[in-house]
């Protein structure tokens, strides 16, 4: 396999977590079992076999592999796949594969899809993505993947199987759908974005930004353009149900060193070791 770009992985409940993001540089992730891929600031070899990717928002380290990506498919014979996107992004990114097509003289063949808050989009039967809005300094979303399952609603749990059949037979829905939180992405996002989706407190896995970590880095500031401190994560200690909390996007002007020490010293428990740092 062709390594062109850097990866990391680990694996929590069942899920196995690819990717690599540093602010400013190029943001990407993918999720083998869900058949998903979220932001595509790179796009590693491994990588081209996912059809199906969630762009959070449009600022280059997380959308500028998308050309290649098609590219690469359309090469390889493959399906075009299916990007969902900012809708303020799709006529943009249309253009630009124009005009790369031009350039490369090969076709970029896609679905580019808009998406908007409280959309969702359906993966399987059993897996469901929400869209939430989050706070960035550009039009971004958050997204959750749910499992869902048709349980037997509570009242019809005692009947025998024959009459549970009788019941659908003659038109009663018995079951209902219950939904479980299995993964978080949440880009890039000021903590009033994470805030607004109680959900990505409550996945399994959360991938979220802490793109600083530094005393001497003002929140204000940061929040102002859409980032997170390591401060925004003690704050929040209480809310975090995750059994995994993946820490992403860190500053480049961080040694990964420095930012080992400082987290270590701020949260010598590392949430009671759910925090992931992905340096």
């Amino acid at each position: 396999m062709v390594d062109n770009a850097p990866l990391q992985s680990v694996q929590h409940a069942g899920l196995t977590i690819e990717g690599y993001s540093r602010a400013a540089v190029q943001s990407y992730w993918r999720i083998p079992e869900l058949k998903i891929g979220f932001d595509l600031g790179a796009q590693p070899w491994s990588f081209m076999g996912t059809e199906t990717w969630f762009v959070s928002h449009a600022h280059l380290d997380h959308i500028v592999a998308l050309p290649v990506y098609v590219a690469r498919r359309r090469m390889m014979k493959m399906e075009p796949p299916t990007i969902y996107l900012p809708p303020q992004a799709i006529n943009p990114v249309q253009e630009i594969l124009r005009q790369w097509t031009r350039l490369d003289r090969g076709r970029m063949p896609c679905q580019l899809k808009p998406l908007h808050a409280g959309e969702e989009v359906e993966l399987s039967r059993e897996l469901v993505v929400t869209v939430s809005e989050m706070k960035h300094s550009v039009p971004a979303f958050g997204f959750v993947v749910w499992e869902r399952r048709r349980k037997l609603k509570a009242e019809y749990q005692e009947l025998p199987g024959h009459a549970i059949r009788d019941l659908r037979l003659a038109g009663t829905e018995v079951t209902t759908e219950r939904r479980t939180p299995l993964l978080a992405y949440a880009g890039d996002t000021a903590p009033a974005g994470l805030d607004r989706c109680p959900a990505m407190y409550q996945a399994k896995v959360l991938i979220c930004e802490m793109t600083f970590v530094s005393p001497q880095h003002r929140k204000e500031k940061i929040h102002k353009f859409g980032h997170m401190h390591l401060d925004d994560f003690l704050d929040r200690r209480d809310k975090f149900q995750n059994e995994l909390i993946i820490a992403s996007h860190l500053s480049t002007r961080y040694h990964p060193q420095t930012v080992q020490r400082i987290v270590a010293k701020a949260v010598p428990d590392m949430l009671d070791d759910r925090l992931l740092l992905w340096l």
